[in-house]
């Protein structure tokens, strides 16, 4: 199979970058709240060529969709390329002079997978009209435009975490991220030293980050911090939560603040037990997570279950759903000789109940957004 930069067209292009998808080990609808993850970066790229043109218009196509978008800087842009216009929007609003621009879309990223597809495009865009521009937009400030783009211009009620993991992350490391002081450190994530992979699952099931659902649950979360007199629900400490949760009526959003709660604990614990180098004992840590997110947050679906209970009964030492929730992919944590049965089991489970095949593919942490030529 063709690799993205490889189906690219050829050119001539002034500038090629590549963003890479990811998933999130652990710490799932806590970068809203202000709270902790740890994302990693796949193999899978999105690949983006650019050259100069004269005047104020940006030309974009993608290889996926066979489509060809022109736009202007007044024009709103809709569908896949308005993560394009959005990057274009996002530098001009922080003051950048963005030139014309031809560009050219590949990728290997999974659509709608819970990949984080749209942050790999936008923080890939936005790398190629800095290059060709000259701009000065360090590494370290790119995820906050990019979320600006897919929050304000494309209304995808994203965190910042998808953007940081895309620009920031480092081959062999987890990037442990603060979402309220953007703080980072790189944390060593080398599973093949240890005789262990992660397998990811994608369901197929449909996933949707614009969805209504997201948007409803990070209100809820919204309103109980008022509620509970704090900046955001990272504020209050796991020591504290009966008594938050004691004062919160409503039982549906006293799920959602424990969900987080307890949720930001395991990510803390997670880079604890990577630190300490035995990635084994992140697996109860991750089913934990699953469960919270089936249970308290309610964002799973049967396909995604179903993977995790047989990933389970297969031997995985922990298994969870990764992304926004509402379908997409799980992590299974496996011995590495033990993937290609976890998969087998998961398959099975998927005939028995009567779903369509799941893909499965093992990944390794992989290097963010980078130069191509």
């Amino acid at each position: 199979m063709s690799t993205a930069l490889e189906r690219l067209p050829e050119g001539p292009w002034d500038a090629v970058w590549a963003s890479p998808g990811r998933v999130n080990l652990i710490g799932e609808h806590t970068d809203y709240n202000d709270g902790y993850v740890l994302p990693f970066a796949l193999p899978q790229l999105t690949v983006v060529g650019g050259r100069r043109t004269a005047g104020e218009s940006w030309t974009v196509s993608s290889e996926q969709t066979g489509e060809t978008v022109t736009f202007g800087p007044d024009d709103k842009v809709e569908g896949w390329a308005a993560y394009v216009a959005g990057i274009v929007w996002a530098l001009r609003e922080a003051g950048h002079d963005v030139p014309g621009a031809s560009l050219a879309i590949a990728s290997d990223v999974p659509f709608g997978a819970g990949l984080s597809s749209s942050a790999a495009l936008g923080c890939a865009v936005m790398a190629v009209l800095v290059d060709l521009a000259g701009l000065d937009v360090p590494m370290a400030v790119r995820p906050r435009l990019a979320q600006r783009a897919e929050n304000e211009y494309v209304g995808a009620p994203t965190g910042i975490m998808d953007q940081s993991a895309s620009t920031l992350c480092r081959e062999g490391h987890a990037l442990f991220l603060d979402c309220r002081s953007l703080a980072t450190e790189q944390v060593p994530f080398d599973l093949a030293a240890q005789g262990l992979a992660i397998l990811v699952v994608d369901s197929r099931a449909p996933h949707a980050h614009v969805s209504g659902e997201y948007a409803a649950r990070r209100r809820s979360c919204e309103e109980a911090a008022k509620i509970l007199d704090v900046t955001a629900l990272r504020d209050v400490e796991p020591a504290g939560l009966q008594a938050a949760l004691a004062r919160l009526d409503d039982e549906v959003m006293r799920r959602r603040v424990r969900h987080v709660v307890t949720e930001d604990q395991r990510v803390l614990d997670t880079v604890e037990a990577l630190r300490a180098g035995d990635a084994r004992l992140i697996g109860p840590l991750m089913t934990a997570s699953h469960e919270s997110m089936r249970d308290d947050y309610e964002i799973t679906v049967p396909e995604v279950d179903t993977v995790v209970s047989a990933a389970l009964a297969a031997g995985a030492y922990g298994a969870r759903m990764t992304g926004g929730g509402f379908g997409g992919c799980v992590l299974a944590l496996v011995d590495a000789e033990r993937c290609e049965a976890v998969e087998a089991a998961v398959r099975g489970a998927f005939a028995d109940a009567g779903f369509a095949p799941p893909d499965a593919f093992v990944v390794t942490p992989a290097e963010g957004t980078h130069k191509i030529r």
